[in-house]
């Protein structure tokens, strides 16, 4: 089972990042930054925020979900917000995407906030509305069960150093693991966190039996070259020791987003 956890940013590499998802043949995608807007047509929009634009593709989860024909999607939204087209204005959803090979049964998930609530009206006050996704799959292959979850941390303009609100985003991620995890099988945590190394984070989940295979191999840098600022850790995948590893990755080529994409095989 081949499991690629990749921050998106929006769609603003949309060739570069649909080739490689249909290359790279994932069972599961776990996708964070994703647009949806029902009724729209695919395309680009701008997001804009005190003084910031970005170019974003309004219509990212349904453009994802025709490169994986063979694949379930889901969507998960924190907040629905404003883009602009010239005088045109959509209302959009961000948040999380989850893409699952239709040969795997999804027999149990959880969806939950990690950091606030659904903003209906509006991306939502800095540090944003952030949730976290789990699934519990059985593969048909070999008659095996795994649980995988991941999760969009917040954003604080501060910075990545450990607050009080990125501590109860992680006990809120573990509470809603232990809701799908039975505790006895393979477990795969992943996502943009947005903390550093030494984060508070890594011990909560630790209290799972995970440990982080990012910093496990020594790997230093999970941004591409389109990342401009100091500070290149902010993707992370861990697994329990039940999880039997064929090869983990950060993939340096080819670059689809600010963030490389994180790739584990698992027998």
């Amino acid at each position: 089972m081949r499991i690629i956890s990749l921050n998106a940013w929006g769609g603003r590499l949309y060739e570069a990042l649909i080739n490689y998802v249909r290359h790279a043949d994932p069972d599961v995608l776990c996708l964070q930054e994703v647009l949806r807007t029902p009724g729209a047509s695919p395309g680009w929009a701008v997001y804009r925020d005190a003084g910031l634009e970005l170019p974003q593709r309004t219509n990212l989860f349904e453009e994802i979900s025709a490169a994986l024909p063979g694949h379930d999607g889901f969507f998960c939204p924190t907040s629905r917000g404003e883009l602009f087209d010239g005088d045109i204005v959509t209302a959009a959803e961000f948040g999380l995407a989850t893409f699952v090979r239709k040969t795997h049964s999804v027999i149990a998930q959880g969806l939950d906030f990690v950091h606030g609530s659904f903003s209906a009206d509006g991306w939502g006050e800095h540090p944003r509305p952030r949730n976290a996704h789990c699934i519990r799959l059985f593969s048909r292959d070999n008659a095996s069960t795994v649980t995988i979850a991941h999760m969009h941390g917040l954003r604080d303009p501060a910075g990545k150093g450990d607050t009080a609100a990125r501590e109860e985003q992680a006990e809120a991620l573990v509470k809603l693991i232990k809701r799908v995890w039975p505790g006895d099988e393979g477990l795969v945590v992943c996502g943009d966190f947005n903390v550093l190394p030494d984060s508070a984070t890594f011990k909560v989940l630790a209290r799972l039996g995970l440990s982080d295979l990012v910093t496990g191999n020594g790997l230093v840098d999970t941004r591409t070259s389109y990342y401009l600022k100091q500070g290149r850790y902010a993707d992370y995948m861990l697994v329990t020791p039940g999880v039997n590893i064929a090869e983990f990755k950060v993939v340096e080529a080819p670059e689809v987003s600010d963030h490389r994409a994180l790739m584990l095989d698992i027998m």
